[in-house]
């Protein structure tokens, strides 16, 4: 059990989150890794939502509002940290949720399937299409979801698709804590913040646009900027940077 007094609860409760996932299934062993890398970046937001993060947070719930086929993509990582949340969210914006891997195995995807469902959620995982120009795994899709969906949802990184997505003439949003990766650098919308804390922006921004006309969504696309969203950031960590070097020096 981890105190809520300990300075790094949020942290380390994702951390277990990670290992259970581990130990259930869903994650696969890289995905620890991965989040690793992810909360080191984290690390140097500080550890929270910016407010450049809350701006693509907003055009990405307008993009999948404005969306004909909307998909969320899950992997073993955003199961395990925000599969619930994913859900909720999915529900709102009347999207489909598809499992997609990387480390495939149908025994993965059916759990992973499974462990999504327990939030009431309809989960496509049939991986009877396939992604053309796509090598790796992730290529194997869903008929009825990312293959015809006409805007992805990608949290946590992965160039490789994200790059024919688009080339498969979709757009991407990401999420992604790493604003230097292919994944942010090419998708068309890119949330610099923590899953975690990203989603459940998201889905107090559905509540909040799904009232809106379309006229009011399209304007909200209209203003985004997604190089300035990212220059921001970059900006954010070097700021962050310079300031903890600066209260090193004062100590």
């Amino acid at each position: 059990m981890i105190p809520k007094s300990h300075p790094r609860y949020h942290s380390l409760l994702q951390r277990e989150k990670i290992i259970e996932g581990l130990n259930k299934g869903i994650v696969s062993q890289s995905g620890l890794i991965a989040q690793g890398r992810g909360e080191a970046f984290d690390y140097i937001l500080g550890e929270k939502t910016h407010e450049f993060a809350l701006k693509a947070e907003k055009a990405a719930v307008a993009a999948l509002l404005l969306a004909k086929h909307p998909v969320i993509s899950v992997n073993g990582n955003a199961a395990a940290l925000a599969g619930k949340e994913l859900c909720e969210l999915a529900k709102i914006l009347d999207a489909k949720v598809e499992v997609n891997i990387f480390y495939f195995t149908k025994e993965r995807i059916e759990r992973i399937k499974e462990y999504l469902e327990k939030f009431d959620c309809e989960v496509l995982a049939a991986c009877d299409a396939e992604l053309k120009g796509l090598e790796s795994a992730r290529r194997i899709v869903d008929s009825r979801g990312i293959l015809i969906a006409d805007t992805v949802l990608v949290p946590l990184e992965d160039g490789d698709r994200c790059e024919i997505l688009k080339k498969h003439g979709k757009k991407v949003i990401a999420i992604d804590l790493n604003p230097l990766s292919r994944t942010a650098r090419m998708a068309d919308i890119t949330i610099v913040d923590n899953i975690v804390r990203a989603v459940p922006n998201m889905i107090e921004l559905a509540k909040e646009l799904k009232g809106k006309n379309r006229n009011e969504l399209e304007q909200i696309l209209a203003e985004y900027d997604n190089k300035k969203i990212l220059h921001d950031s970059i900006v954010a960590i070097r700021d962050y940077l310079s300031e903890m070097a600066s209260k090193i020096l004062q100590t």
